[in-house]
């Protein structure tokens, strides 16, 4: 196998010839063995690193700090990794020590024996297109990372967003499908009132399109950068000016309303921004799951249980019991809820142990945050498409639930009373008479007329007030 000979101030490797990463991103793969998940599984994140090692080469060239022929190599080296011909050249592990330098210089390298190549010259030809005296120029691993992680974020963030939405919208369609189903709503599993099944349905859409605008929110949070920064906040080896004009590089290359911090030393080491939206996943994981408990719930069954809805058959649910389903896709999204509660603690942890001017637990961070958007849209996804949109509703079996439920002489309360309603209540437990019977037929406290404009469907769906 052909190599060439790279050094750093530790010392001197063997790179194999064909490929584009260099010593550095060598010595990440021989150190970090902890996920198994290289750079290259976050394409956005490559693409993002990409966006930023060309807004500092055009913002470097205009400054006339970088040679224009080099800075040209960069951009359109820069383009080509963008483009993600090179995504497999980017193999450090998303969890490594240092802060994330691994990645930096992975893509460092990476662009630098690219543009090479472009400018006519073999890999590891440094003295021409240098990873930290050219790719890096003007840069730290402190504001080049965090930038293409917030920058990665928000483009994760859109797919997230989309997925979430569809699933608010199945969820809107079953409740118009619904509407006319009766259902006894329960408190406490206990049963309480009647209510429209479209109603709880569209209550669910409700509940996650709330979410939709915390995502906006969070991405408002993120949107706010450090380029310019370098080390540690104070623009060390960058020149004046480059703060601001490579912030507006990146805006106008990547398309995002990115804004540059007002306080580059407070912004190179707060990490708030990031516990902001793992708090937004982890709010949106705990009402995913809880919709997911009672699509379980409302589903048991099918004899023994509630049996309200019914989800879509998918595969045989025991290995012993012979015509049993399970609810799997509520299941596995429930699961997957526990991971992004938990990866949130995770991130809590990491952002509170940043010391001084400078938070080295991002790359956990890093990883937390894109392993929990991307097991988020996932779970929107198959919750909507294997399950939400193939529920159907036993609209006769709730309905006869209804009417035989204790809880619907909380309807009368208005006409004969609370005390008389509870005593109802309590003979229909004990002598399995229907309320019916008790209130119209033995007792005689209202008419049979009466007894049918209370519990009219429309009058149990959208309660008037009738009082006499």
């Amino acid at each position: 196998m052909s190599t060439r000979l790279e050094h750093d101030f530790l010392g001197e490797r063997e790179i194999p010839q064909d490929v584009y990463y260099g010593i550095q991103t060598l010595r990440s793969l021989e150190n970090f063995h902890i996920t198994g998940i290289p750079l290259q599984s976050e394409p956005l994140f490559v693409q993002a690193l990409g966006y930023v090692k060309k807004a500092a080469a055009l913002a470097n060239k205009a400054l006339g700090v970088l040679d224009a022929g080099i800075a040209d190599a960069i951009v359109k080296a820069c383009d080509r990794v963008i483009a993600g011909e090179f995504n497999n050249q980017f193999l450090s592990d998303l969890i490594q020590g240092g802060a994330g330098t691994s990645v930096n210089m992975n893509a460092n390298e990476v662009i630098a024996n690219v543009a090479l190549e472009i400018m006519g010259h073999q890999k590891g030809a440094y003295q021409f297109c240098h990873p930290n005296n050219h790719v890096n120029c003007s840069q730290s691993t402190n504001d080049a990372y965090p930038t293409a992680f917030r920058i990665a974020l928000i483009n994760k963030l859109t797919a997230y967003r989309q997925s979430l939405g569809d699933l608010a919208d199945a969820f809107a369609d079953k409740g118009v499908a619904f509407q006319g189903v009766l259902k006894m709503g329960r408190t406490q599993l206990q049963d309480a009132v009647p209510m429209s099944m479209g109603d709880e349905f569209q209550a669910f859409a409700t509940n996650l399109r709330e979410e939709l605008s915390r995502i906006e929110d969070s991405k408002g949070l993120i949107a706010e950068i450090n380029m310019g920064a370098t080390a540690i906040g104070t623009g060390v080896n960058a020149p004046a000016g480059y703060a601001a004009l490579v912030t507006d590089q990146l805006r106008n290359i990547t398309g995002l309303d990115l804004k540059l911090a007002a306080d580059l030393i407070e912004a190179t080491y707060d990490a708030g921004a990031y516990v902001q939206l793992s708090g937004v996943l982890k709010r949106t994981a705990v009402k995913v799951s809880k919709i997911c408990n009672d699509l379980r719930l409302l589903s048991s069954g099918p004899r023994a249980g509630l049996h309200e809805i019914n989800l879509p058959p998918l595969q045989p649910g025991s290995s012993i019991m012979p015509g049993k389903v399970n609810p799997v896709i509520p299941e596995v999204v429930n699961q997957t809820a526990f991971y992004v509660i938990g990866a949130d603690l995770t991130v809590t942890m990491a952002a509170e142990a940043g010391q001084l001017q400078l938070n080295v637990m991002e790359p956990v961070i890093a990883f937390s945050l894109f392993t929990a958007i991307t097991y988020m849209t996932n779970a929107c996804i198959t919750l909507r498409e294997k399950c939400v949109v193939g529920i159907t509703a036993n609209a006769e079996h709730t309905r006869q639930m209804v009417m035989n439920s204790i809880g619907i002489v909380t309807q009368l309360n208005p006409i004969i009373g609370y005390e008389k309603s509870a005593a109802i209540a309590r003979e229909a437990l004990e002598t399995g008479k229907s309320v019916h019977d008790l209130v119209v037929k033995e007792q005689r406290l209202i008419t049979q007329a009466k007894w049918d404009e209370i519990f009219a469907l429309q009058n149990l769906i959208k309660p008037i007030y009738i009082n006499q």
